[in-house]
């Protein structure tokens, strides 16, 4: 159903934390809020990467602080076409693996929500959002009841643009979500280390526990020379849980097909 200068694989994110620390979608067009996508991310840069040295934190700046790597991971994140980026949760109450498997562009995005057998795929294009998934999938994860799961089948639900539903998911399938990733300076404390001769700025940072989710811990690691583009992030919660992000292919152009017309229904067609 899409086509894109690299290939994807089964994936996708931007969110609010559920009381097991995982994300949970704000996205969700559904009465139910899905186990969630992409911010919170761990992204390896593999490929080439063309960025101005505005973009870039100095080798030789005489004082790397906080706000300045954040400053510069921002800036770094909006000039790029897109990125993959592979979320995994393990909840403490249990031993199954949460995966959310990203290509995220500037007006186009992949969003593939894995929990057990059960599986959604999120598609964005300018025109439509489009979601697929299996039975368990489309009632566990997004939401719908089993009569409507069994309507839908094996075509795509479609949500149009210029609904406040398509907004919603939008803000959560594009690269503009990544930054999302980056904390607050307050609070935040800046480390270097040495990984594989690569220099490294670490930042660290807790949240607080709060009545939706645990007190946790994050680390998020971007190159201390180059491109400020983000390599990972993990998040460890008070109760166990713990959450790795990755991203990957920085730069790469996400381009969506969309699914013929015959296989789609309107939303509101499924939920009426």
């Amino acid at each position: 159903m899409r086509t894109r200068q690299r290939q994807l694989s089964p994936r996708t994110y931007q969110a609010s934390r559920s009381s097991e620390g995982s994300y949970v979608g704000e996205v969700s067009i559904s009465p139910r809020r899905n186990f969630r996508h992409l911010v919170r991310v761990l992204a390896f840069a593999t490929g080439a990467l063309v960025m101005s040295t505005a973009l870039e934190v100095p080798a030789s700046a005489a004082a790397v602080t906080t706000n300045s790597v954040l400053a510069a991971a921002k800036a770094a994140i909006t000039e790029q076409s897109g990125v993959h980026v592979v979320i995994t949760f393990t909840a403490s109450s249990s031993s199954s693996t949460r995966e959310a498997i990203a290509d995220l562009g500037k007006t186009d995005g992949v969003d593939v929500l894995l929990l057990g057998k059960a599986t959604v795929t999120f598609e964005l294009t300018p025109a439509y959002v489009y979601v697929s998934g299996n039975s368990s999938g489309l009632t566990t994860i997004f939401g719908l009841n089993s009569a409507q799961a069994k309507k839908l089948g094996k075509d795509w639900i479609s949500v149009n643009a210029g609904s406040s539903e398509y907004s919603s998911l939008k803000s959560s399938l594009t690269i503009s979500s990544v930054t999302g990733v980056l904390p607050e300076a307050k609070g935040t404390k800046l480390s270097t280390e040495i990984h594989k001769g690569a220099k490294l700025d670490v930042l660290k940072w807790t949240t607080a526990a709060t009545s939706s989710g645990p007190k946790a811990s994050y680390t998020l690691t971007v190159p201390a020379k180059g491109a400020t583009l983000p390599i990972e992030e993990i998040g460890t919660a008070s109760n166990g849980g713990k959450e790795t992000s990755l991203f990957s292919r920085w730069d790469e152009r996400v381009v969506v097909k969309a699914p013929p017309a015959s296989s789609t229904i309107p939303y509101s067609d499924i939920t009426s």
